[in-house]
């Protein structure tokens, strides 16, 4: 007997499929619940601009809150005096061309791209203890192939003078056997 014990578990079921016609439906079904939420929100901010009631930031708040929570928020009623409600900024309100405080992250990214840009400056000035011994060493290389290119220069020149003196005895040598 197999584990489950029945033959056939949940998993060779044959799948279903919504078909495209329950998804217009549903689809439509939805944009009508939209649709009439709106209508009803615009006419309770309606009735609202009507009493003109000048009101605190506290109620405005309590109002707000009130309003519409989503999910669990409206079942559940929390009092947490450490609980910050977020405000919505109008475009307005906003500063987009005012200095703007930078966080520590960003200065300390700053800060070590004008430190790298400082000691790059220095080094192609060979003020830094790195280029000096960069240059050194470039100074030290470029003696010894100044020596090796001389004395290859020496040796070319010494085997062209055998050459030479090996030729002119083969020279006389040809010409006392003429």
């Amino acid at each position: 007997m197999p584990k489950g014990g029945r033959k056939g578990g949940h998993k060779g079921r044959m799948r279903t499929y919504t078909s495209p016609e329950e998804i217009d439906a549903q689809m439509k079904a939805e944009k009508e619940r939209k649709r009439q939420d709106e209508e009803e929100g615009a006419a309770l901010n309606d009735s609202q601009t009507e009493e003109k009631i000048p009101k605190s930031d506290s109620e405005d708040s309590e109002e707000e809150a009130s309003q519409k929570r989503k999910g669990v928020e409206g079942l559940i009623d929390i009092e947490n005096p450490n609980r910050v409600m977020q405000k919505t900024k109008k475009v307005t309100d906003l500063e987009l061309e005012g200095p703007r405080q930078l966080s520590r992250r960003e200065r300390e990214e700053i800060e070590k791209q004008k430190a790298k840009e400082r000691y790059m400056k220095m080094h192609l000035a060979g003020k830094t203890d790195q280029a000096k011994a960069d240059l050194a060493r470039l100074a030290i290389i470029r003696k010894q192939r100044e020596e090796a290119a001389r004395k290859k220069e020496e040796e070319r020149k010494a085997k062209e003078a055998a050459a030479a003196a090996a030729a002119a005895a083969k020279g006389l040598h040809t010409l006392s056997l003429k």
